[in-house]
């Protein structure tokens, strides 16, 4: 018998970075995506295409799953052609990569053990397709401690797995790093102007800072992006959007006042606005016109 078959459904930016990753560490891999261009790219780096996410499911005892919406997870796990179409899938995986709404995402999950026994997971990641391909995600999961114990020897590979509590869990988890991060790339973006305005080199405050309190993983990441002018997505800014309004929607279910994150939902919204909603996040920077100095 030869290394394990993992399927993944959804071979854009982080489907693709994770299907080489995993090729490259031993595993087999199966794979759906309903851009036919994305489909045979895939197939040339050695993924078995499949016809539909069923035929993925029958497939692979482990299935990943990296879409950009939640209404995209339903369909794919519930509608036509659907993982559910199936049949009967006891002791198989779904592992739902994407950032998506957690009553949604507890639904599905419930209505796909109804009807094929599949266990289900929520595990968002943070890192991007870099990490992804490095193998060095921050992965949330939420579902049942046996299921995700059983996969983690392949979460591994594809970064640090947390076990953070039952399904829904995950999603969670991803909303509160996203409170972090998003407000973060205004906040970044600000600190560059301020930067520019009195002559200090951008491009060394990473190295300047990373000892005190302002160091973190996503500064320099985001300052190199920014003081190029490189904008081209590792992740898209009209997905930014897209979980700021999640995370809008969330805390209002809660009663919650977020005002950070209001402010950076307005940014982006702003910024989709214009048209830019196919470039990186980093690309907030626009907004902000050149200091005078």
């Amino acid at each position: 018998m030869g290394p394990a078959l993992i399927g993944c459904i959804g071979l854009g930016l982080m489907g693709e970075a994770m299907t080489r990753r995993l090729i490259e560490v031993g595993f087999r891999m199966a794979g759906y995506d309903i851009a036919p261009a994305k489909m045979a790219a895939a197939a040339q780096r050695g993924v078995r295409a499949c016809a539909s996410p069923a035929e993925v499911a029958e497939a692979a005892d482990i299935v990943l799953l990296s879409v950009s919406t939640t209404a995209a997870v339903e369909e794919i796990v519930l509608g036509r052609g659907g993982i559910v179409e199936a049949g009967r899938l006891a002791g198989k995986v779904l592992l739902d990569h994407s950032t998506t709404e957690i009553e949604t995402t507890k639904r599905v999950a419930a209505a796909l053990a109804a009807a094929t026994a599949m266990s289900f997971v929520d595990a968002p990641v943070s890192g991007g397709p870099g990490a992804a391909a490095s193998g060095t995600l921050a992965i949330m999961a939420g579902g049942d401690a046996e299921v995700v114990a059983r996969i983690k020897p392949m979460l591994d590979q594809l970064g640090h797995a947390t076990h953070v509590g039952p399904v829904g869990s995950g999603q969670a988890a991803k909303l509160v790093n996203q409170t972090l991060v998003l407000a973060n790339y205004c906040v970044i973006a600000e600190a560059l102007r301020l930067a520019q305005a009195y002559g200090v080199d951008p491009r060394r405050l990473p190295e300047a800072l990373a000892p005190g309190h302002a160091g973190s993983n996503l500064l320099p990441v985001l300052f190199e992006r920014m003081v190029a002018g490189d904008f081209s997505p590792r992740g898209y800014a009209r997905q930014v959007l897209k979980d700021l309004e999640m995370l809008r929607e969330a805390a209002g279910a809660r009663g919650l006042s977020m005002p950070m994150t209001a402010q950076a939902l307005t940014l982006f919204r702003l910024l989709i606005a214009q048209g830019k909603g196919e470039l990186d996040g980093s690309a907030i920077l626009t907004l902000y016109p050149q200091p005078q100095t």
